[in-house]
């Protein structure tokens, strides 16, 4: 019921705090503001599209990342779009989210949720597989398999234009 109520009240607040701050500096600084916060949040918001790619890319050519890094960089892009948004509270949220000692709260809060979260779904993986490594434990899947000769109907350089019907159709 909070989180209702607190989505109730955000555009209450956002129009109570455009027409108090509006009326103290005027409509063109208002307008002014709500632009360039915008204009900010984009740019933020292309640059942590860039450092994520590059993140992505050494990722993939397996260097090692900084633990923290993932986080920080959800941080910024949610900074980056609470500045787009127009609106005085969420460019205030924004702002904050781009500051050091509140990133380094909310990571300390993001981190310790992320491993509790990990951890749990490791032991649960690990519990039904039965061991304690990724192998699958010894089991042997029978099988049998044929090999159809190039040229056959059933092979893999049939005419395109054939469908065969299925098999399940054959069944007496």
């Amino acid at each position: 019921m909070p989180r209702f109520l607190l989505i109730l009240a955000w555009p209450l607040i956002e129009i109570g705090l455009f027409v108090v701050i509006g009326g103290w500096i005027g409509l063109w600084p208002t307008l002014a503001w709500v632009v360039g916060t915008a204009f900010a949040g984009i740019v933020i918001l292309r640059i942590e599209a860039q450092r994520g790619a590059g993140l992505l890319r050494k990722g993939l050519m397996g260097a090692a990342l900084a633990p923290d890094a993932p986080v920080a960089g959800l941080m910024r892009g949610l900074a980056a779009v609470l500045l787009i948004l127009p609106g005085f509270l969420t460019d205030a949220l924004g702002l904050l989210l781009l500051l050091p000692p509140v990133q380094a709260l909310v990571k300390g809060a993001v981190t310790a949720r992320i491993n509790i979260i990990g951890a749990r779904a490791y032991a649960q993986t690990q519990g039904r597989r039965g061991n304690g490594g990724g192998e699958t434990g010894g089991e042997t899947v029978d099988g049998e398999w044929v090999e159809v000769p190039p040229g056959h109907p059933d092979g893999p350089d049939r005419p395109a234009g054939r469908n065969r019907p299925s098999r399940w159709t054959e069944i007496e």
